[in-house]
C-alpha cells in the first residue's frame, strides 16, 4: 500500500524514512544538521554577509529562521545536508520599518529591443 503524497510503500522500515528538522531544536539534537548551521555560518563569515552593529533604539529588528532540507541524489540517496539562515523580512510594514522597495523586472522583449 502506497502512502499518499510519499514515496515509501509500508513495507520499509521506519528508520529508513528521512525527516528533515522542523525546529531549531529539533536539529541540534543530532551532529548531522549541526555541522550542516556551522558550514552555513562560515560561509557567510567567508564571503562578510553580515555586519555586527549596535542595535537602534526604536527599531524592529529583522529576525532569522533556520530552514532544513535533504539533498537527495536520483537514486534517492543522501548526497548532503544543507541548513540555510533566512531573514523574516516578511514581518517589516511599510512606511514604519523601511519607505519603500521595489524590483525592477525587465520583460525579454524589452531587452530584445535594446539589444537591436
Amino acid at each position: 500500500m502506497t502512502y499518499p503524497n510519499s514515496k515509501w510503500t509500508k513495507d520499509h522500515p521506519l528508520n529508513y524514512i528521512i525527516v528533515e528538522p522542523k525546529t531549531y531544536k529539533e536539529a541540534l539534537t543530532q551532529a548531522c544538521w549541526i555541522e550542516a548551521m556551522q558550514e552555513e555560518l562560515h560561509e557567510f563569515e567567508r564571503l562578510e554577509v553580515w555586519e555586527l552593529v549596535p542595535r537602534p533604539d526604536k527599531v524592529m529588528v529583522i529576525t532569522l529562521k533556520w530552514i532544513y532540507k535533504v539533498k537527495l541524489d536520483e537514486l534517492g540517496g543522501i548526497l548532503n545536508n544543507k541548513a540555510r539562515l533566512v531573514a523574516r523580512g516578511y514581518r517589516q510594514e511599510e512606511w514604519i520599518d523601511f519607505e519603500e522597495s521595489f524590483a525592477l523586472v525587465a520583460r525579454l522583449e524589452a531587452i530584445r529591443i535594446f539589444l537591436a
